[in-house]
């Protein structure tokens, strides 16, 4: 009786087996070689230092970085063209400005050049005036009328020389200074004793300046 129920269970058991299902290689999980695969493949990306999409990220960033080298290269050269063309702008307002300091300061002292000589013109004009009067004073004569004339002329010849020194002209001083040529004009030597060597001794024609411009030099005779 026990051995027969030994036989049925150990029957049911091999029935149960035979109708179980099959199971597929993805519901039974990864196998061992597989899991290998995958380490040795995680332990190579590690030995490289290496994560997928690494190279295209380090040849972007070269890219990136060699265009702006070139971006930099570009902006100092236009710098450096901006920096000339304003060294050349100031170079030319530098001399243009000198130009114009210069015309400016010639203008000023032209027009007191011509405020300070404006007397120059009609002063010379005045000097063979000037002679001839002198000349005449120098007559001597006993008539009565003549002396008349002479002291007239003497009048005017004041006035004259009176109006001419209001407007800075004057005789140049001669007779007993040293010779200077720029005031003198030597026009006879002499070995008359009394006066050191190169000293005027006699003024043959009377010289005048118009303040420190000479108008005529005076005509002199001058000691050897």
């Amino acid at each position: 009786m026990e051995q027969g129920e030994k036989q049925a269970a150990e029957q049911a058991t091999y029935n149960e087996l035979e109708t179980e299902q099959p199971v597929s290689a993805e519901e039974a999980g990864p196998q061992p070689e597989d899991e290998t695969v995958g380490a040795v493949s995680e332990h190579a990306d590690a030995q490289t230092g290496e994560k997928p999409g690494a190279a295209s990220t380090a040849a972007d960033s070269s890219d990136q970085t060699s265009a702006e080298a070139e971006e930099l290269a570009a902006a100092k050269a236009k710098v450096s063209e901006l920096e000339a063309k304003l060294a050349e702008m100031e170079h030319r307002y530098l001399r243009l400005y000198a130009d114009f300091e210069n015309f400016r300061r010639r203008a000023r002292q032209e027009m007191d050049a011509a405020e300070k000589y404006r007397a120059q013109s009609l002063a010379s004009d005045l000097l063979p005036v000037l002679d001839n009067f002198e000349r005449a004073l120098k007559i001597e004569t006993e008539n009565e009328q003549a002396k008349s004339i002479l002291q007239g002329m003497e009048m005017v010849y004041r006035s004259l020389l009176d109006a001419l020194r209001k407007e800075g002209v004057e005789a140049i001083e001669a007779v007993g200074k040293p010779f200077d040529p720029h005031l003198h004009q030597a026009v006879m030597q002499t070995d008359e004793g009394g006066y050191e060597p190169n000293t005027v001794v006699e003024e043959l024609q009377k010289g005048y300046k118009l303040k420190d411009r000479v108008l005529r030099p005076a005509m002199v005779k001058v000691s050897q």
